[in-house]
């Protein structure tokens, strides 16, 4: 990446540090530029401290108002929201008051300034009926209530900041402060205690390394995207495709892994179909593909299903082996900043 603290807008925010997109994010931009960067956690979240890490719910619009006096911040990534489903399902005042209120905050305590805006949504906006490969101009239509709420998000920042950028992200693969939180770490922490974990046949995303998502962040702001964008992986994996990679790259029990079409797991909460994101529109705005797929090494994808119960030659089923493969993208690791 060719920028510098002097080129970029400085300093930043992070909301939403607690999820695997914002934690993530925390530890590039600190390392990027030290000093200049701050995360936000909600009031709840106690575990997750540090020198620069605040306590703020940003539904509290006077702790906000504050928080942005005291650091005068010239950029802010929002990565807040409640990604919980069932919780949002049975508490939609809770997932409109985090995923809704605390954007509706964020834009009135930067109107009027010049702070960029980069909102991270989700895949979920859309409910995955129709054949996927979703594109910007496609209606949403969510499911669930966690859905209906980043998809109002998103119209609220497009219709009163559309200097803003917005990337739709799917899942963010990347390690989570509490070890058991994320894509990658619900499913492990499942494994590695000798329980089993049951996972749809039919829910399509297109997941990401975290690593290449934070470098695609630190793009759009140096180039002042602004409107939506979809910033999905180039490979489609179903969510048991994804729990076979990390039953097979960690070395675990094949047997716990559990497979399952939707309309078979209850109607609670309500669970997408296939959500894969085209995202063209971002690749041809910045002339190349911002990520690589996930996983990096193409004798990780699932054959079929019962890939798993036949270790592959390539992998060497280790938690060091799964950390190196899909925590991290190998690719970038190699190849340095």
């Amino acid at each position: 990446m060719d920028s510098s603290a002097t080129e970029f807008p400085l300093p930043l925010l992070i909301t939403g540090v607690a999820g695997v997109a914002g934690y993530n994010a925390l530890h590039y931009f600190r390392d990027r530029f030290p000093g200049q960067v701050i995360g936000m956690r909600q009031e709840n979240k106690w575990p997750l401290t540090g020198p620069d890490i605040e306590a703020c719910d940003a539904e509290d619009t006077d702790a906000l108002r504050r928080l942005f006096d005291r650091y005068q911040f010239q950029s802010v990534l929002n990565c807040a929201g409640n990604c919980a489903l069932k919780s949002c399902e049975l508490d939609p005042a809770l997932a409109r008051r985090t995923n809704v209120e605390g954007v509706r905050n964020l834009l009135d305590v930067i109107e009027g300034t010049q702070t960029r805006l980069v909102h991270l949504s989700i895949d979920l906006v859309f409910s995955g009926l129709r054949e996927g490969a979703h594109r910007e101009e496609d209606r949403t239509d969510p499911v669930t209530v966690y859905g209906h709420s980043m998809a109002t998000a998103e119209r609220l920042i497009l219709l009163t900041m559309p200097r803003a950028c917005i990337l739709r992200i799917s899942l963010p693969m990347g390690s989570s402060y509490s070890g058991h939180a994320g894509a990658i770490d619900w499913i492990k922490w499942r494994f590695q205690n000798n329980r089993p974990a049951t996972l749809y046949f039919d829910e399509i995303r297109t997941p990401s390394y975290t690593d290449c998502m934070n470098r695609l962040y630190e793009t759009v702001f140096l180039r002042n995207l602004s409107g939506l964008y979809h910033a999905g992986g180039p490979r489609n994996l179903s969510l048991y495709q994804i729990a076979q990679i990390v039953n097979c790259a960690g070395g675990y029990d094949p047997q716990l892994l559990k497979g399952c079409y939707r309309r078979e797991a209850g109607p609670m909460p309500p669970r997408a179909g296939n959500v894969s994101l085209h995202s063209g529109k971002l690749a041809q705005t910045l002339g190349y593909h911002p990520l690589m797929p996930w996983p990096a090494d193409e004798g990780l994808i699932p054959a079929d299903r019962e890939w798993h119960l036949r270790a592959p030659s390539v992998v060497d089923g280790s938690p060091e082996f799964l950390a190196e493969n899909l925590y991290r993208n190998p690719v970038l690791q190699a190849t340095g900043p």
